[in-house]
């Protein structure tokens, strides 16, 4: 796996390459690949980052461009950046991650994180009817309890993200998140993690 083979991480190096100053704590913003996702999420997220006093960065999906991003957050300074969003997890103490695989690889990296999802609702209503689980995020689904908090549609506001923000920004809070991470690490058994995650999902979606 990519996350497993990664090279060791020069923090300084990549607040530079970043445009980062590490004054105050880091967050990694996630929004999706998807236009609808991006649009109603991104906003909002980045309003909550700078209500709370981070620094934060985007992790530009490879679908997207820089301009794209600019016209959802017209007037803003971007912190974008493209095909590195291992290092971004790294460098970051904190991130607001879409749903999706991006939700496992921020756990396997390490990175303290709260799950969000605001999209279509006719489309989200229909994906719960076809496939019944409990949960949106890979982490939670794999450990088949709520370990990351997720914030799905109508609990996806400025309020709630930034309550879930400063809970991250709590020691013991880390300090849980980052024992349940090495609980899901052991699960999962390291290289070759993607596929386990498969086959623990497709059995708990098919029993």
């Amino acid at each position: 796996d990519a996350i497993s083979e990664r090279p060791a991480f020069d923090r300084k190096k990549h607040l530079k390459e970043f445009s980062l100053t590490g004054d105050a704590q880091i967050l990694a913003l996630l929004p999706g690949s998807r236009n609808q996702e991006i649009g109603k999420m991104l906003p909002l997220m980045v309003e909550a980052a700078e209500a709370e006093g981070l620094e934060w960065i985007i992790a530009g999906a490879p679908s997207q461009d820089s301009a794209f991003y600019q016209k959802i957050l017209p007037g803003k300074n971007l912190k974008l950046v493209f095909g590195r969003t291992y290092e971004i997890l790294e460098i970051a103490d904190m991130a607001l991650v879409a749903s999706g695989t991006a939700t496992l690889e921020t756990a396997l990296i390490g990175t303290p994180e709260v799950v969000c999802y605001k999209g279509n609702w006719m489309s989200y209503f229909i994906a719960r009817i076809l496939v019944k689980i409990k949960y949106i995020s890979l982490v939670n689904l794999i450990m088949d309890r709520e370990l990351v908090t997720e914030l799905i549609q109508e609990n996806f506001t400025l309020g709630k993200i930034q309550m879930e923000l400063r809970k991250l920004g709590d020691n013991r809070r880390r300090k849980e998140l980052l024992e349940f991470y090495q609980q899901l690490r052991e699960k999962l058994g390291g290289a070759g993690a993607s596929e386990k995650a498969a086959q623990l999902i497709y059995g708990d979606i098919s029993s």
